[in-house]
């Protein structure tokens, strides 16, 4: 099978990677060819791969924390509705399954 050229443009080299930092604290990772400068879709600035490997540590810890903080609120709800739900009179499994306690991922019970 032959292969096609387009008029004026020559193979492609190499790929290099190339970290960036956005303005909005963001991270992003680029592959680009060889010699040409990466073209970012917002502001932002090129780093090293250590400075783009720090921050987005940063992000992922943010991120897990963010998620237990929602986690437990979930869990603290489902414990007080429980709770109410046993005060109000309504049997226990049932206020189990009305709460959405010890269903799974709802609490320890």
């Amino acid at each position: 099978m032959e292969s096609m050229a387009i008029a004026g443009a020559g193979p492609l080299g190499d790929y290099v990677d190339r970290y960036v930092i956005y303005e909005d604290g963001t991270t992003g990772h680029l592959q680009v060819p060889e010699g040409l400068e990466p073209t970012l879709s917002r502001p932002g600035r090129e780093v090293s791969r250590d400075a783009y490997s720090d921050r987005l540590g940063e992000l992922q810890a943010a991120t897990a924390a963010h998620v237990a903080a929602l986690e437990a609120g979930d869990q603290a709800r489902h414990e007080t509705d429980y709770a109410a739900l046993l005060g109000a009179g309504v049997p226990e499994e049932t206020a189990r399954r009305m709460s959405g306690l010890g269903q799974a991922g709802h609490g320890r019970y």
